[in-house]
């Protein structure tokens, strides 16, 4: 039988659920949707009741708060993440919990949920406490001296479902939330391009100015997502990249290390029509002037090209003091060497040909009266946005990467001398992800140990082989637990091979934006004299 409980039903059931385990913790992952990487989860509670099956959480919730049973509920959940956690130790994520006013009122509910996180010995970074925005507009003393005591004990606090309800900015002003979560289902019904998304822009762009970042919940579509990206919020959570998984499922998402979008990201361009940039109200010209950075839309038929729009970052990316007026009147392949020309005609023959988003890299010479010749390199992505007979209109996203270019010669420059006197040096390196424990040895220990261009499960195949001998391997391991748990550096002298040859062994970590750990570069150089 599957059907809605009572009201008394709900409330006499409670207990049994508890102890029984009826209500249960489901996690939404939130992703950075510029890397789609996962950034944390939400934790979600259920109740899967053994006779009247799954229950909807918007009909029993509002009846455990009402009865005064919220509370309960709430510490058992903070427990279950405790105990996800520990459960996990190698791929903790931060994970935010609900809070209700409910909690609040008559408990001592911040030094509850403290004493639950110190008794399983996790670390605060990898908890979030949620507030509702209506939780803070019904209670604010309430709800601003708990946010005050959990940054006193080192927890983040998000503000959850801004947006669903009546905002007040006085609130936001005075209520030092550490994210915002922006609920996209008052969009609903309208799309993108109506007062929806001006307001979704604005308070966006006014999360910026705070200095807060911002999340935005209830993303279903890759326009939604790449919209987002374009005004600023790379942070999304919603059906577009998972529904609310069990613990089970998403233990093996956390596993999987290499998480990857379930769905491409696509430019925004994609859903764009062509007509549409001539209408100065449209989603498209507001994108096209603010957000998307250098763009233009030109028109291409058998071989000769018409710039039709460029906005003000693309003059300014092309650089050169040109005026928009001189980039319209010019020559369009005035600036395009004769390669560079058969580069960029062969991504536009792909892009008509195929329908799909093509880029390239060229190199451009420009002549100005104050700047004089000038090359730079431009990478190129474009897409077909409309075609009528063989003509096609395209709209480009342009990047100068002219520093990035000479960088990289530098660098490969840097790299072969490095090389060379690698050789002479009798110095061996290789790199290795943390995550998923891969080691991707240099040329000379691929020449000299006989080592694959990649070894997985590291270090234990360089264990197995002997070249890290027996008497060492229990340290060396030690080493790669204490590079996943954030160690900076690392270095001692090591006896290596069957011959106990002694090397200097040193480890360097690498770290994304958010303080994880990334990539660890080590490197092994012989030692003259070991006692010194």
């Amino acid at each position: 039988m599957h059907r809605q409980m009572t009201e008394q039903e709900i409330i006499s059931s409670f207990d049994q659920a508890i102890k029984e385990g009826q209500i249960y913790v489901e996690y939404q992952p939130k992703y950075n949707h510029s890397t789609g990487r996962l950034i944390g989860a939400e934790a979600l509670m259920r109740w899967n009741h053994p006779e009247f099956g799954e229950q909807v959480p918007n009909d029993f919730i509002p009846v455990l708060e009402q009865y005064g049973l919220i509370h309960r509920a709430d510490l058992y959940v903070f427990e279950e993440i405790c105990r996800f956690h520990n459960s996990c130790p190698n791929y903790m994520l931060p994970i935010s919990f609900n809070i209700s006013r409910h909690d609040l009122f008559g408990h001592d509910y911040v030094n509850e949920v403290e004493a639950i996180r110190r008794k399983y010995e996790i670390p605060v970074q990898y908890f979030h406490a949620e507030i509702t925005e209506s939780s803070a507009i019904g209670g604010f003393d309430l709800i601003s001296n708990a946010v005050k005591q959990f940054h006193e004990k080192g927890y983040l606090v998000e503000m959850d479902d801004f947006g669903s309800g009546y905002s007040s900015l006085s609130i936001l002003k005075n209520l030092p939330v550490d994210f915002l979560k922006l609920d996209l289902r008052f969009l609903a019904g309208e799309g993108l391009g109506g007062r929806g998304g001006i307001i979704v822009n604005a308070v966006v762009l006014m999360a910026r100015w705070l200095n807060t970042p911002t999340l935005a919940e209830g993303v279903e579509t890759i326009e939604q997502a790449d919209f987002l990206k374009s005004i600023g919020c790379n942070y999304v959570q919603g059906y577009l990249y998972s529904k609310p998984l069990p613990k089970e499922d998403f233990l093996m998402l956390l596993l999987a290390h290499d998480i990857e979008p379930t769905k491409p990201s696509l430019l925004l361009i994609k859903a764009m029509e062509a007509e549409r940039f001539w209408d100065p109200d449209s989603l498209e010209t507001l994108i096209f002037n603010s957000y998307v950075g250098a763009a233009a839309v030109f028109c291409y038929e058998n071989g000769d090209v018409n710039v039709l729009r460029v906005n003000t970052k693309y003059v300014s990316e092309i650089g050169m003091n040109q005026t928009e007026q001189e980039i319209l009147s010019a020559p369009a392949w005035e600036s395009f060497p004769p390669e560079s020309r058969e580069i960029y005609e062969q991504m536009i023959h792909r892009a008509i040909q195929n329908g799909t988003e093509e880029s390239c890299e060229t190199w451009r010479t420009f002549n100005s009266k104050i700047c004089g010749k000038t090359d730079i390199c431009v990478r190129s992505n474009i897409r077909v946005i409309g075609k009528s007979g063989d003509q096609a209109i395209i709209y480009a996203i342009i990047q100068n990467v002219t520093e990035e270019k000479r960088s990289y010669q530098a660098l490969e420059e840097s790299e072969r001398i490095f090389r060379h006197a690698g050789e002479h040096a009798g110095v061996y390196a290789w790199e290795y992800n943390i995550d998923t424990h891969e080691m991707h040895p240099c040329f000379r220990c691929m020449r000299d140990l006989g080592l694959p261009p990649v070894l997985k499960n590291y270090p234990e195949p360089v264990i197995e082989s002997g070249l890290f001998p027996p008497e060492v391997a229990d340290m060396y391991r030690d080493w790669h637990r204490k590079l996943e748990d954030g160690v900076g550096e690392l270095e001692a002298v090591i006896p290596l091979t069957a011959d106990r040859i002694p090397f200097r062994v040193r480890y360097t970590t690498e770290y994304d934006e958010n303080g994880h750990p990334l990539k660890a570069y080590g490197s092994a150089t012989p030692v003259e004299n070991p006692e010194k």
